[in-house]
């Protein structure tokens, strides 16, 4: 039986900075804690933009708002598609309060980006669609 799942994605700006998460990815790679952007599951019956605002709030305590939907992107694992939807969210302020399953944060600037994100197909999403 094959399923079918929709993330959302929410890269969270603050003037020219975007907020990265090191978060746990995997006990199965060298390196399970990675650097990346807030995300989630979509439920069936949820709103993906109330979604993506209320999971940011949740996970760093920021207010932000949605300015645009910047790319999409498709993965498969096993028997499940995923389809993501990567929001740009503007950020009321820079003060971060990180829930406790992340493991740290850093403003960075968008030529800073691959410094930190080792997923190179996300990277070129993310650097290919920011202003």
């Amino acid at each position: 039986m094959t399923q079918f799942k929709i993330k959302v994605k929410g890269i969270i700006k603050n003037n020219d900075n975007y907020l990265l998460l090191k978060q746990w990815f995997d006990d199965n790679i060298n390196n399970p804690y990675q650097w990346g952007f807030i995300d989630e599951d979509l439920k069936f019956g949820e709103n993906p933009d109330n979604l993506v605002l209320s999971v940011i709030e949740e996970k760093t305590g920021i207010h932000a708002e949605i300015d645009k939907i910047l790319y999409t992107w498709t993965y498969v694992v096993g028997e499940v598609q995923y389809l993501g939807v990567a929001y740009l969210c503007e950020a009321k302020s820079d003060i971060v309060i990180l829930s406790e399953d992340l493991n740290g944060y850093e403003w960075v600037c968008k030529e800073d980006l691959d410094i930190y994100i080792e997923n190179k197909e996300m990277l070129e999403d993310v650097v290919r669609t920011l202003e």
